[in-house]
Order: C-alpha cells, then sequence, then structure tokens
C-alpha cells in the first residue's frame, strides 16, 4: 500500500520538493518575520519598497538555506539546485507581476514600474541572471534532467538570455556614446530588445513587410511585457522538466 507522503510525491512531486517537512515552523517563522519587516519599514519607518523587500527577501532566504540544505541531505545536488532554481523564479515571478500591477493597474509609467525591488531592475543584473540560469538548467541537464520540457527549457533560456544579451550591448554602447558627447544624467536603461516595439524586428529591413511584423505583440508589445512573457514561458517549462524529472527522481532519494 503506497503511503499517503510517497503517493502525494508521486502525483505532485514540484510540491513534495518545495514542502518545508520538518522546516514547518522555520518556514512560518520566516514567512510572519518578513512580512511584519516589510510592513514596518515600507509603512510607518517611510523606507523604500525596495529596501522594505530587500530585507524581507533577506529574512527568507535565510530559512531557505536550512530548507535546501536537507535537500542536498536527503536528495543530492541536482535535486537540491532544482529546488533553489524553483524557489529562486518563484520570487522573479512575482517581480514581473508586480511590474504589471504597477504600469496596468497603478498606471506608473513603464520606466517606474520596476517591481519591488526596484535597482534590480537594471540591464546588467537581467544580464547575469538570465546567464546563471541558465548555467543552471545546463547543470541539471548535466545532472540527469533530460526529457523533452528540459530541453526545450534549455532553449528558451538560452534565447531569453541571448536578447538580454542584445539589450546589454546596446545598453553599453549607449553609454558610450553618451559619455563621448559629455551627457550627464541620462539614463540608458530601458532599450528595446530583439522583440517588441522598437525592436530589432520591428526595425530591420529583413522583417519589413514579411508575416513576422503581423504576428501579435511580437514587434508592437512593451518591452515589460515581453519580459513578462518570456519569463512566464520560461517557468512553464521549468514546472514541467522538474514534474517528470522528480517523478522519476523523488521515490528512489526518499529515506
Amino acid at each position: 500500500m503506497t503511503t499517503p507522503s510517497l503517493d502525494r510525491t508521486t502525483r505532485f512531486p514540484v510540491v513534495a520538493l518545495l514542502h518545508p517537512r520538518e522546516r514547518g515552523w522555520l518556514a512560518l517563522a520566516a514567512v510572519a518575520l518578513a512580512l511584519a519587516l516589510w510592513l514596518a519599514l515600507a509603512g510607518p519607518l517611510g523606507r523604500p519598497v525596495w529596501l522594505a523587500s530587500l530585507v524581507a527577501l533577506a529574512v527568507l532566504v535565510g530559512a531557505g538555506m536550512f530548507k535546501w540544505r536537507d535537500d542536498l541531505r536527503r536528495y543530492g545536488p541536482v535535486v537540491a539546485t532544482l529546488s533553489f532554481l524553483l524557489a529562486a523564479q518563484a520570487f522573479h515571478t512575482l517581480e514581473h507581476f508586480a511590474q504589471e500591477v504597477q504600469f496596468r493597474l497603478l498606471q506608473w509609467p513603464a520606466s517606474a514600474s520596476g517591481g519591488l525591488i526596484s535597482p534590480a531592475n537594471a540591464e546588467w543584473v537581467h544580464f547575469v541572471w538570465n546567464w546563471l540560469v541558465v548555467a543552471l538548467v545546463v547543470a541539471l541537464v548535466r545532472g540527469g534532467m533530460r526529457n523533452l520540457w528540459a530541453w526545450l527549457l534549455l532553449a528558451w533560456a538560452l534565447a531569453h538570455s541571448l536578447e538580454h544579451t542584445y539589450m546589454f550591448t546596446r545598453y553599453l554602447m549607449m553609454l558610450g556614446e553618451l559619455e563621448r558627447l559629455g551627457v550627464r544624467g541620462v539614463s540608458a536603461q530601458g532599450l528595446p530588445g530583439v522583440l517588441g516595439r522598437d525592436g530589432w524586428l520591428a526595425n530591420s529591413p529583413a522583417t519589413q513587410g514579411t508575416f513576422i511584423c503581423r504576428l501579435p505583440g511580437l514587434t508592437t508589445a512593451l518591452r515589460l511585457d515581453v519580459h513578462f512573457w518570456w519569463n512566464a514561458g520560461e517557468v512553464a517549462l521549468l514546472l514541467a522538466a522538474a514534474h517528470v524529472f522528480l517523478k522519476q527522481r523523488l521515490p528512489a532519494y526518499r529515506p
């Protein structure tokens, strides 16, 4: 007869992996403390939202370290890496949702819709983050997470990172041009990438008048929306790849 915990692992392996298990009280305490600190810092103390969010995130990561150490001991480095990546992408997705709320519901300008940790909404941060995700996905594939969804995830993450490389390169070029012209106090952040409004596809002579320019959003979407959907696709593929992989891996590693 299958035990309830093993049955849960078999049917919902991602949920089973992310479950805090014996760290449940620590997880609840960390969430409560993070929320209390965020409300205090962003409210009565009048600190910036990004600082309050950073402090709250530090509390959650501190508690998460115990969980990831448990995963390392229980399942090994590959599954522990997957556990970390799932948690990291969950927060990254929250950032994208926060940006959409700021822009769509609060009617902030796109340039001001930087998410909960707005200083992290910088070209070099996007560049480093996305290539780190690629490196972690490569490590997972090398460690055994080889299924159709994992290969699609790797291709998607590579394409996403290449677009950020294009934007980071344009950013550096623009900074150099502004410096050459002696312009001060002008930001080069937020330049279009390959996709979306004013992006390479929208302006390239090779695509003018072709079906590419008629595809919904491909050459018309705002940068904020383009990267919301880049991230949504990446997370969906990560969840699918993790589900297939963990259904095979978790039962064999259960104590």
